[in-house]
């Protein structure tokens, strides 16, 4: 069997040496769990924050609108900005970005009650998420093809590490009490040094990217070919599957079961811990039955675990849902990022345009969820997600490896 990758690792491998590759995994690796952290930090404190604010679900929707909006903005350009300066560089503005934005968001909460700082903050987050989130994916891809064998599942399995340990910290910092301020501050502080301390370590300029500036294609070439269109809309469905949980999974529970505010917080914990637990076991069932049929099987998972979560009516199925809807979640976002990146001459435009398709299901998601659940109950609005899984699945096989 061929290298998931198309074979370009070995010929890479000769130039990048063991060690300053362990060292680019590594740092990838630490890049996508800050990330995760940073954003769980956020979202853990949601909840509160719809209350400090005095907002409706709808309000709530349109505030989280803002850091979608924010990401789609600078996706489309980002490519060409990763091929021009390099990776390192773009995630570190990017990282700067986030941190910046979730402090000034966690001023406008906490001390003075300002949607309109709150919004603010959460534009440069979101400014800093999008440009983070396509630079750190591109030098995953380019670690990946050196490496030979998939790994960008488990770079996203640290994405979800992350966002377990930020909301394990959001649950705990919830219960005992700690200001929102406090926690978000200390989050940003934390994010911004580690990031920009670590990233020096990625790949060489010249590896990262093997193709002559000639050769590259634009964006706006990118943007006409068919099969990276397909896999935006993939990634797209299976975007808002794992955003929706992101954003309304813990109201949800908190809206629908009646439970304390720290219990959905654990619900919400519960469903990244799946998702870490999918994206940990994923590459070794990618590589052996291939992207098409694992990417169908988790794509069934994630509508029985929503379906149970909404309809099952016990504790005990609503778990198991949330369990099935996490593993079904796991694998569709870094399978479409690979699947982008498969030839590394046009990595960085194709992951770009992906990405900028499947931000649009956090642009559009947030309020149309708040919207929905403003008529239906937020448990209920849940059930949009099972919905648009199933016309997502006949895309799927555009993300077939170009050796299969």
């Amino acid at each position: 069997m061929g290298s998931p990758v198309g074979g370009a690792g070995g010929a890479a491998s000769a130039v990048v040496g063991p060690l300053a590759l362990r060292r680019a995994r590594d740092a990838v690796m630490l890049s996508f769990v800050l990330n995760g952290f940073g954003f769980a930090s956020w979202v853990s404190r949601i909840p509160e924050a719809r209350a400090e604010l005095g907002l409706t679900n709808g309000g709530l929707g349109l505030l989280l609108l803002v850091v979608s909006a924010g990401s789609v903005l600078t996706l489309p350009t980002t490519g060409a900005l990763i091929n021009r300066w390099g990776a390192a560089r773009i995630v570190r503005v990017g990282v700067t970005f986030d941190a910046v934005g979730i402090a000034v968001a966690a001023v406008g909460i906490g001390v003075l009650d300002s949607v309109p700082l709150t919004a603010a903050g959460l534009m440069a987050y979101g400014l800093g998420i999008g440009v983070w989130d396509v630079a750190m994916n591109v030098e995953g891809a380019a670690v990946e093809r050196h490496l030979g064998r998939t790994i960008m599942p488990r770079f996203h399995a640290g994405f979800s590490l992350g966002t377990v340990l930020g909301a394990a910290l959001g649950a705990a910092t919830t219960v005992l009490g700690v200001p929102l301020t406090w926690h978000l501050l200390a989050v940003s502080l934390a994010i911004l040094v580690l990031a920009q301390a670590t990233v020096g370590s990625f790949l060489p300029r010249g590896e990262e990217d093997p193709a002559p500036g000639g050769e590259r294609r634009s964006a706006l070439h990118a943007w006409r070919e068919p099969r990276t269109l397909l896999i935006g809309l993939m990634v797209l469905a299976l975007a808002l599957t794992e955003g929706t949980a992101n954003d309304w999974l813990a109201l949800a529970l908190i809206d629908g079961y009646d439970v304390p505010r720290w219990l959905g917080i654990t619900g919400f914990g519960l469903f990244v811990a799946a998702m870490t637990a999918g994206r940990v076991a994923g590459p070794p069932l990618l590589d052996r039955y291939g992207r098409v049929p694992v990417l169908w099987s988790t794509m069934a998972a994630a509508a029985v675990g929503v379906l149970l979560l909404v309809l099952g009516g016990s504790p005990a199925l609503a778990v198991l849902g949330i369990v099935l809807w996490g593993l079904g979640a796991s694998l569709g976002f870094p399978v479409g990022m690979s699947a982008a990146a498969d030839d590394p001459v046009h990595a960085a435009a194709r992951v770009s345009v992906v990405s900028t398709i499947a931000y649009t299901a956090f642009l559009a998601g947030p309020p149309l969820l708040g919207f929905l659940a403003d008529h239906v109950g937020t448990l209920d609005a849940l059930l949009a997600v099972a919905l648009v899984l199933l016309p997502s699945a006949l895309v799927v096989p555009a993300a077939r490896e170009p050796h299969r």
